[in-house]
C-alpha cells in the first residue's frame, strides 16, 4: 500500500480518468447517435435514462464507502461496472433497440455515482493538516475532467468520425479502473469527527439507507445552508449550455462558440480550484461560498453586456474562476461538518440534488428560452446564483435551534 505522500497523487490520477470519462460519455454519446442513425434527439432518452437513477443510487454507494470494512473491493467492482456498461452502450447506441440501451444506461446511472464517492475517502488518508490542500485539488480534478471529457469526446470525432468518439471515452475509464486498486482504502475511522450534525441519521433500515445523507443536510446548520445555496445556483446553471450557444449567435459568432465560452468557464474554474487549494481553509468556507456565488452571478449577469465573443469569453473565465472556490469550499465543509461515518452518503446525496436541479433548470432553460432570449437567460441563470446566495446566508444567520429537553414521567 502506498505511503501517505504518494496516495494523493495516485487518488487523483485514478479519479480523474474516471470523472474524465463520467464527463465526456454524454458528449461522446450524442456524436455517435448522430453519426449512426443522424437523430440526435434519441441520446436525449438515453441521457435521462442514465440520470435518473443516480438520484437513488449515489446515497446507497456513499454509505457502502462509508460502512464496508474493505471499499477497495466495492470500489473497484463499481468502476467495472462503469466501465463495461459505458463501452457497451457507446458499441451499440444506434445500432441496438431502445429498450436495451436505455437498460445499459440506467447501468452507467446506478454505478457512475463511485466517481464521486471517492472524495469521502480523502480523510483517511490525508492527514488534517493537509485536507484543504487536497480538497482544492480534487476540486480541480473535476474542474478538468469537465474541460477534457467533452473535448477528448469531440476531438476523437472531429478526427475518426463522429460514430468512434467514445472510444477515448471508454479508454479513460480503463485507465482509471487500472489505476483504482493501487489507491489506499483504509477502512471507516471510528475517530469522532469536528461534524456539527447531530448523529439521528441512524444506522438501521433501508430508509435510512436512503435518507441519512438527507438528515445530515437538512438538520445540521450549516450543511443545509449550503445545500439550499449550491442547489439553487445549480438550478440556474443547468441552463448555462444551451444559453451559451444561444449567446454565440446573439453577439454574432457562429453556434460553435458557445462551446468555446463553456470551455471558458471551466478554464476558469479550474484556475479557481487550484488557487483555492493554496490559501482556501475550512474556516472561511461559508463566507467563501456566498461571496463566490455573488461574484459567480455578476460574472454571468456582465456577459448580458458583452459586445463581442472575446469579452463574453473574459466574463466566462471570471465566472470560472469565481465558482472554483465555491466547490473547493463546498467539499470542505461537507467534511468539516458530516459525521464522519455519514460523509460519503453526504457527498453523494448533495450530488443527487445538484443533479436533479440541474435537469430541472435545463427543463426551465428549454421552455423559456423562446420567450426571454438569450440575454433574458443569462439574466436568470445569474439570478439563481444571487438567490442562491441569499438563501444561504439567511440560513448561516438564522439563530441556532436550541434542543428541546424531554423530561420522563415520574422523575
Amino acid at each position: 500500500m502506498p505511503g501517505r505522500t504518494a496516495a494523493l497523487p495516485l487518488h487523483l490520477t485514478s479519479a480523474t480518468l474516471l470523472r474524465v470519462s463520467a464527463e465526456g460519455v454524454a458528449t461522446a454519446l450524442v456524436l455517435t447517435v448522430q453519426a449512426r442513425t443522424g437523430n440526435a434527439a434519441t441520446a436525449g432518452y438515453l441521457q435521462t435514462a442514465m440520470t435518473l437513477p443516480y438520484i437513488l443510487s449515489g446515497p446507497v454507494i456513499g454509505l457502502a464507502l462509508d460502512r464496508v470494512g474493505r471499499p477497495r473491493r466495492i470500489a473497484v467492482a463499481l468502476a467495472a461496472g462503469y466501465a463495461v456498461a459505458t463501452a457497451l452502450l457507446l458499441a451499440t447506441a444506434g445500432r441496438s433497440p431502445l429498450v436495451l440501451a436505455l437498460l445499459v444506461a440506467a447501468v452507467i446511472g446506478c454505478t457512475e455515482p463511485i466517481v464521486v464517492a471517492l472524495t469521502s475517502l480523502l480523510p483517511r488518508f490525508v492527514p488534517a493538516e493537509r485536507l484543504s490542500r487536497a480538497y482544492g485539488l480534487e476540486a480541480s480534478s473535476y474542474n478538468l475532467a469537465g474541460i477534457a471529457g467533452p473535448g477528448l469526446a469531440a476531438g476523437f470525432a472531429s478526427a475518426a468520425g463522429g460514430q468512434y468518439a467514445g472510444v477515448v471515452i471508454i479508454a479513460v475509464a480503463v485507465l482509471g479502473l487500472l489505476t483504482l486498486p493501487l489507491l489506499p482504502f483504509p477502512g471507516p475511522t471510528s475517530e469522532p469527527g469536528s461534524a456539527g450534525g447531530s448523529g439521528t441519521a441512524g444506522h438501521g433500515g433501508w430508509f435510512s439507507v436512503i435518507t441519512g445523507g438527507l438528515v445530515v443536510l437538512a438538520e445540521t446548520r450549516v450543511l443545509r445552508a449550503l445545500t439550499v445555496a449550491t442547489t439553487l445556483a445549480w438550478m440556474g446553471f443547468g441552463g448555462v449550455a444551451v444559453t451559451a450557444v444561444l449567446l454565440a449567435e446573439h453577439i454574432g459568432a457562429e453556434p460553435s462558440a458557445g462551446g468555446r465560452l463553456l470551455v471558458a468557464l471551466a478554464v476558469g474554474s479550474l484556475i479557481g480550484s487550484l488557487a483555492s487549494s493554496r490559501w482556501l481553509t475550512p474556516k472561511h468556507g461559508e463566507p467563501v461560498m456566498i461571496a463566490g456565488l455573488l461574484a459567480f452571478g455578476t460574472s454571468l449577469a456582465a456577459v448580458a453586456a458583452a459586445p463581442s465573443l472575446t469579452w463574453a469569453t473574459v466574463a466566462f473565465v471570471a465566472a470560472g474562476v469565481s465558482e472554483g472556490p465555491v466547490f473547493a469550499a463546498t467539499l470542505m465543509l461537507r467534511q468539516r461538518e458530516s459525521p464522519p461515518e455519514r460523509l460519503g452518503q453526504v457527498n453523494t446525496t448533495a450530488g443527487s440534488l445538484k443533479i436533479g436541479a440541474s435537469a430541472v433548470g435545463a427543463a426551465l432553460t428549454a421552455a423559456s428560452a423562446a420567450a426571454i432570449g438569450p440575454v433574458g437567460l443569462i439574466l436568470a441563470i445569474a439570478a439563481f446564483q444571487f438567490a442562491g446566495a441569499a438563501a444561504g446566508l439567511l440560513l448561516l444567520v438564522l439563530p441556532r435551534r436550541k434542543p428541546v429537553d424531554v423530561v420522563k414521567r415520574g422523575s
